[in-house]
């Protein structure tokens, strides 16, 4: 059975990191695509970063480059989004997805964690 635990949110003041972890139980990382998102206005969600172990492709959305970076630790099963430089519009829940394919994760609902609250605010 594939789940997906998020932790590593919280509230946090603009110019701060935070560090969300993902484990992953149910499948091993080199057998899918993880990624987070969250709601954005407009739309059902917004890809903010995804990664393919197996190929070490990412993906980043264009409103977090250069301030967020993903990474896999295979031997605890977990991918990480360490957020710099936090912004208020970070502000939301961020929900772990894992897909078959990074272009699946992208397009598709695939399986979702129940998400962890970042609060970027003074």
């Amino acid at each position: 059975q594939v789940q997906l635990v998020e932790s590593g949110g919280g509230l946090v003041q603009p110019g701060g990191s935070l560090r969300l972890s993902c484990a992953a139980s149910g499948f091993t990382l080199d057998d899918y695509a993880i990624g987070w998102f969250r709601p954005a206005p407009g739309e059902e969600r917004e890809a903010v970063s995804c990664i393919s172990v197996r190929d070490g492709n990412t993906y980043y959305g264009d409103s977090v480059k250069g301030r967020f970076t993903i990474s896999s630790d295979n031997a605890k099963n977990t991918v990480y989004l360490q957020m710099n430089s936090l912004k208020p519009e970070d502000t939301a829940v961020y929900y772990c997805a894992a897909h078959r394919t990074l272009e699946l994760l992208l397009h598709e609902h695939g399986y979702w964690g129940r998400g962890t609250q970042v609060t970027v605010s003074s």
